[in-house]
């Protein structure tokens, strides 16, 4: 897909069928995805990558319990068969900024140091980067947060100390009502704004 045709083409995805994605197809779109920029080559971004029913099941039994199920306004989105977590480790980048042709900055004596937490930019980077390569492999993606027993669920997935998400991406392929449609959520309500209206030359 040429580039200005998959960055219009990028939605967000609420509902999707149950069918797998092979193997081949998730390494690659995760492999773009690491191909970004990164403080300092940082590189210090991990991802949780959970396939199949089996594990997805221990992403939305902490985060959507069963009883509150029946209200969710998306239950397509339970079916997507890989959640992804863009994991960010602040540490790795404060480590980092704390070697010798960075030390000059100041922000290797903390994170409290840095005006911008580029652990979390350099994350949501990459985190975009995954949605487009996902759409180029013919699939669909949602980026959402995490709202609700964070701690228990790093936990449940054995994820260190000090390292977080800073939300999850849902893939799969979209089911035909999505692909007939087009959007859904907020974008099918509210009007994109215009350029000219976002755009401040020389001065606000």
């Amino acid at each position: 897909m040429e580039w200005p045709d998959l960055v219009r083409s990028r939605r967000m995805v609420r509902d999707f069928t149950d069918e797998p994605i092979d193997d081949r197809t998730l390494r690659s779109v995760l492999d773009a995805s690491r191909r970004t920029p990164s403080a300092g080559f940082t590189q210090g971004l991990d991802w949780v990558v959970l396939i199949g029913p089996d594990q997805t099941s221990v992403f939305w039994d902490r985060t959507l319990p069963a009883g509150e199920r029946s209200a969710f306004r998306w239950p397509g989105l339970l079916r997507a068969p890989v959640i992804v977590l863009p994991m960010a480790d602040r540490r790795a980048y404060v480590g980092r900024y704390a070697e010798a042709d960075k030390a000059h900055s100041g922000l290797g004596e903390g994170a409290d140091r840095w005006p911008v937490p580029y652990w979390d930019v350099d994350a949501g980077m990459a985190a975009m980067a995954l949605l487009y390569a996902v759409v180029d492999a013919g699939l669909g993606a949602l980026f959402f947060g995490i709202f609700r027993s964070e701690r228990e669920l790093l936990a449940d997935l054995g994820v260190p100390a000090g390292v977080r998400p800073i939300g999850a991406v849902a893939i799969g392929h979209p089911t035909d009502a999505v692909r007939a449609v087009g959007r859904e959520g907020s974008p099918s309500r509210r009007p994109r704004r215009p350029l000219d209206e976002m755009i401040h030359l020389g001065r606000w």
